[in-house]
């Protein structure tokens, strides 16, 4: 299975926007450009929190996509918003845990124009 292939083809991943740039041995990396369609504000481009969730998520079960080789529904995601996301987003995620039943993923979500630290999230998915 090709992780990248298969996360481009997921229907609503590609309708937010969402790339998968980067994804081998337990490590993701993905980007997301913001539009207004994805803002919470009229006056002002931010990231709605679920934008900002369904990229962590993506990208995080990229990461464990990797290594399993297989799809990896989520069983549970826990994220902080740390910061408004006004602009473009990019996280990175690395696989923490990988078991026969359940895998977790530690995910960074970042604004790309000046890196700061929008968001931090643990994901759980299903591995078997």
């Amino acid at each position: 299975m090709d992780p990248q292939a298969f996360f481009e083809g997921m229907p609503f991943a590609s309708m937010l926007g969402i790339d998968v740039t980067a994804c081998a041995d337990g490590h993701a990396e993905g980007e997301l450009e913001m539009t207004e369609d994805l803002s919470w504000n009229e006056d002002r481009l931010m990231a709605h929190g679920g934008v900002t969730f369904t990229l962590a998520d993506t990208v995080g079960g990229a990461a464990l996509v990797s290594l399993v080789d297989q799809p990896v529904p989520t069983i549970d995601m826990r994220i902080d918003y740390l910061s408004a996301g006004t602009g473009d987003l990019y996280a990175e995620a690395d696989v923490v845990r990988q078991g026969g039943d359940v895998g977790v993923v530690d995910v960074d979500v970042y604004a790309a124009d000046d890196d700061t630290h929008v968001a931090d999230a643990r994901g759980v998915y299903k591995t078997g």
